[in-house]
């Protein structure tokens, strides 16, 4: 039963959520075991769902992610064909806003989505994407000009691809995760991390599909093969996604409300505004790596067939773009391990721990293995290992927003809200995302023409990652560690103890005695004991 609203005053008096998390009470939970939160409701369920309209629906919420991230995964191949033919002498900011207006309608559609589907519109909200992203690729094929020589519209494949296609996507994003929670209350984390493995895998089909569908039947046809697959499965997901029917659903008293859409306790948790500032720099970074791959590698001479470079702006028709494909594919199959890793060990190691590490390697691998890459077998060891590392640092932010909850709402009367406000504080903190990841992508591509060469965007993304991680270790900072004590707290404690130590030593003269003075016993020298009776006290 929810708390009475005198309760629920009381136990926010106690709660991190309305103080200073340095000053709240230390008696919480480790960060690292969200998993034992589990509330009262779920105590009684299975460790596996029984029935199998779950596993219908965690294949579908799969296929959703697939079609949401996994297209904006694989623009990159989109991109570089665009570069050689019909969008040739295009500006690379111009390209890369193709996939960025994508990625910023995803997250800035987040917050209401999510609120909608706490609501229970969960049919109404995935129906919408079903038809709108197979409708904008089937647009995309008419759009597109259809002779190979022929410049294209810009406005009309951005429109078509990345406005209408991006509506769909941003209504499969959070359905994904969030429907396919409710069936699994137990096994949550690996859930979703199954789930996040659909925007890998649909990292490595479309790139391959696209590579050598337009060799065989040309582009417009080979966008017409992809919009029916994504037709396909949109419908199966339509079917079979749906919440578990004993989930509750929270319908708002008032939709016009800002208290509807936005929890204000959210902007008094310093962990999740320093974490929501980390995303947002992650996606200032990230997402510029995977849109020019593709294109660095070809004016770099790899994976073309001659082994020769390209200009950055290619004036003339060139295939060669189109030769480096499967060096995004290797990223995003090696992503697909990178998600695998989170779904196993984020609730062991911490999701906000592990989401430091993989950030930091990210960054340092971003700065250093791709900015010195200088031949197919360093490009191609940074593609895996850097696609390891990025399917963390692109599944765990929702893990790491649980953390967050899990240490505010620690106390058995306030635990319950760790549950409630998951969805709501994670799809506020994606739609804040949605400006960088719109203007990250788009900078970088400014970056490219503006100095001619590649070297900017491998500064800018590396930097921005590095920075994320920065802020995801101010975040760490203010909550709590094992023992309930925040880091903050342990460290000041500990240099206290230490300096008083020191300063008892230094003040106790007999703090270091003479060793002789403690010797333990004497003992007659069997040298000299039949001569001199006072020589026989020796240390042994």
């Amino acid at each position: 039963m929810p708390p009475t609203r005198s309760t629920y005053k009381e136990s926010r008096k106690y709660s991190e959520g309305t103080l200073p998390l340095s000053e709240a009470p230390t008696a919480t939970n480790s960060m690292r075991d969200e998993s034992r939160h589990a509330s009262v409701d779920t105590l009684d369920e299975p460790n596996w769902p029984q029935s199998w309209r779950a596993y219908a629906c965690l294949l579908g919420c799969f296929f959703l992610m697939f079609n949401s991230w996994g297209l904006v995964n694989a623009y990159g191949t989109w991109s570089s064909y665009y570069v050689g033919h019909s969008l040739r002498g295009t500006d690379q900011l111009e390209l890369n806003l193709i996939g960025s207006t994508q990625s910023f309608i995803v997250l800035l559609l987040s917050n209401v989505v999510g609120r909608l589907l706490d609501a229970g519109h969960s049919r109404k909200v995935i129906g919408c994407g079903t038809f709108l992203v197979p409708f904008g690729l089937f647009m995309l094929s008419v759009a597109h000009p259809s002779d190979i020589e022929a410049l294209g519209n810009f406005g009309s494949i951005w429109a078509t691809q990345g406005l209408v296609v991006g509506l769909g996507m941003g209504t499969f994003f959070v359905s994904s995760s969030q429907v396919a929670s409710t069936w699994f209350p137990k096994r949550r984390g690996l859930a979703v991390g199954y789930v996040a493995c659909g925007a890998s895998v649909a990292g490595v089909i479309y790139p391959s599909m696209l590579r050598y569908l337009i060799q065989s039947v040309g582009f417009n046809n080979a966008v017409r093969y992809v919009a029916t697959l994504t037709s396909v499965t949109c419908i199966y997901s339509f079917i079979f996604c749906t919440p578990d029917p004993a989930h509750e659903h929270h319908e708002p008293k008032s939709w016009g409300k800002l208290r509807t859409w936005f929890d204000t306790e959210a902007f008094k948790n310093k962990a999740w505004c320093w974490f929501t500032a980390a995303v947002a720099f992650m996606f200032f970074g990230f997402y510029p790596v995977f849109f020019n791959l593709e294109e660095w590698a070809s004016v770099r001479g790899f994976g073309t067939r001659d082994r020769t470079g390209s200009p950055v702006s290619p004036s003339e028709t060139t295939d060669k773009p189109l030769q480096t494909f499967w060096l995004l594919v290797i990223m995003n199959g090696a992503s697909t391990v990178g998600r695998m890793l989170l779904a196993h060990f984020s609730d062991k190691v911490g999701a906000l721990n592990m989401h430091i590490g993989s950030q930091f390697t990210a960054s340092m691998l971003t700065l250093v293995l791709w900015t010195l890459a200088g031949s197919e077998t360093d490009a191609i060891a940074f593609c895996v290992v850097f696609g390891v590392f990025s399917g963390m640092v692109i599944g765990l932010p929702p893990a790491s927003i649980g953390n967050i909850l899990n240490c505010t709402y620690a106390t058995p009367d306030t635990r319950h809200f760790a549950k409630k406000k998951l969805g709501h504080w994670t799809g506020m903190m994606y739609t804040f995302a949605a400006i960088p990841a719109l203007t990250g992508p788009v900078i970088a591509g400014h970056l490219i023409t503006e100095y001619n060469t590649y070297i900017t965007v491998q500064m800018w993304s590396g930097t921005n990652l590095m920075l994320s991680c920065i802020c995801m270790i101010i975040s760490r900072w203010y909550l709590p560690c094992d023992n309930g004590e925040h880091a903050k707290e342990a460290i000041i404690r500990r240099l206290s103890k230490a300096e008083t130590s020191e300063k008892r030593r230094d003040s106790d003269p007999t703090s270091s005695p003479d060793p002789l003075s403690q010797a333990p016993t004497r003992v007659p020298s069997p040298r000299a004991s039949s001569d001199n009776v006072s020589d026989a006290g020796q240390m042994v």
